[in-house]
């Protein structure tokens, strides 16, 4: 790069785009400035959802904050399109904690932790620490976990045992009475704190959505299409409450229940004594 370039770039007032990667085209590695802009599009869909779910809760209306926090599909549009990169993945997880780490931490506060004072903040603070914490510790043991598990209650799952409870109690008008609200603390604990937890949860990334599967299989997904559609406040918290307590029953069955195997002690060997002639 000339000096006069990099002098029009500096005094220019528009951003200049820093981000580096190098790409490999047809075995060859070319180094290309800028970002992949559909799954960072994606991305800053879910960063704006997970705002606009705070502005919700806030307002008090906490069925559409309900309705924003359901994202995922940034990470699978990346993996879908093989648009994969290290900005995208810092800002995917910059997004995550906005998303699934402070606004289901506020959304809970605005709707039962007020009246609990500083018990109330306190929650809601732990659990936006153990998200942060979460989503660090997921990035630096990429590559070099099992694939088939996640350490740890994934954070989009945690948001949502947190937040789809005053989204299902809006529903139906359900008051807060001190005991819901010191209730919905020691779930708002319990969540944070399986996130940070060494309890292993299975990611179904083996699973092959490309492939062919049995014909079965895709009439149990019509079937299960319907039953959320039908009742999707009540069935999402289910699947989030079974899938949260599937790690620690999994440990408690590996560790507790399961038998172990017995160790048979092998039977002592005795050494031979060499005997020794006398000389006559």
């Amino acid at each position: 790069m000339s000096d006069e370039q990099t002098e029009l770039e500096s005094e220019s007032i528009l951003p200049i785009d820093e981000h580096e990667e190098i790409i490999s085209e047809g075995g060859k590695s070319v180094r290309r400035r800028g970002i992949f802009l559909l799954p960072n599009l994606m991305t800053l869909g879910a960063l704006f959802s997970g705002f606009y779910a705070v502005i919700a809760g806030m307002s008090g209306n906490f069925n559409e904050a309900g309705w924003a926090i359901l994202d995922g599909l940034d990470g699978r549009i990346a993996r879908m399109t093989n648009t994969q990169s290290a900005f995208g993945a810092q800002f995917d997880s910059l997004s995550d904690m906005v998303s699934f780490g402070v606004a289901p931490g506020l959304i809970m506060f605005s709707w039962a932790f007020a009246p609990l004072g500083r018990v109330g903040w306190a929650a809601s603070f732990i659990y936006v620490s153990c998200a942060a914490l979460r989503l660090a510790r997921f990035n630096v043991q990429l590559g070099t976990v099992d694939k088939r598990f996640f350490l740890g209650l994934q954070s989009p799952l945690a948001a949502g045992l947190v937040t789809f409870v005053p989204w299902v109690a809006y529903k139906y008008s359900v008051e807060v009475t001190p005991l819901i609200a010191y209730l919905s603390a020691i779930l708002t604990v319990f969540a944070g704190l399986l996130m940070i937890s060494n309890y292993q949860y299975f990611s179904f990334k083996e699973l092959n959505f490309k492939g062919t599967v049995p014909y079965m299989v895709f009439v149990f997904a019509v079937v299960l299409f319907v039953v959320v559609a039908q009742n999707p406040h009540e069935v999402l918290l289910v699947m989030c409450v079974a899938y949260a307590v599937s790690g620690p029953l999994t440990w408690v069955y590996k560790n507790q229940l399961s038998p172990k195997p017995v160790k048979v002690a092998k039977p002592a060997t005795k050494k031979k004594s060499k005997k020794v002639k006398a000389d006559k």
